[in-house]
């Protein structure tokens, strides 16, 4: 016969089990904390697997990169063609001279020095702050 058909609280032989008798409370076994965050990996597992949502995440990282490359772009263009521009509709300019060297030529040999710098230096802020962002989401 077996034990559970005794019945609530009696033994296999049909007697009442005293309280102190009774079994130790049963433990709930828990693989995984549930107050951890899901999401995170998910997320990572997504990025791993490489499916349509890891793809699209990684998809939104490169298009962000390349929107502020194409506005570094636009900026070294715009600056290198409205010089020779400049010095085109306005030729009193290219008489100017500083420290005997001429305008025109300290402007074409100096100037894009710092420009360049310092779209360089944005891009790099722009693309490690997007990085950033996108490792902070992901770990979230």
């Amino acid at each position: 016969m077996s034990r559970h058909s005794a019945g609530p609280g009696r033994d296999e032989q049909g007697a009442r089990r005293s309280p102190s008798d009774a079994p130790p409370r049963r433990k709930r076994v828990v693989l995984a904390d549930s107050r951890a965050p899901v999401t995170r990996l998910r997320t990572v597992v997504e990025l791993e697997e490489q499916t349509s949502y890891g793809e699209e995440l990684v998809r939104q990282l490169i298009r962000a990169q390349f929107r502020a490359a194409a506005r570094a772009l636009a900026i070294v263009v715009i600056f290198f063609a409205s010089l020779p521009a400049l010095f085109f509709f306005l030729p009193q300019l290219s008489d100017v001279t500083i420290a005997g060297v001429r305008l025109p030529w300290l402007a074409l040999g100096l100037a894009p020095f710092p420009l360049l710098f310092g779209v360089g230096y944005w891009y790099n802020h722009k693309a490690e702050r997007q990085e950033r962002d996108f490792v902070a989401m992901v770990e979230k």
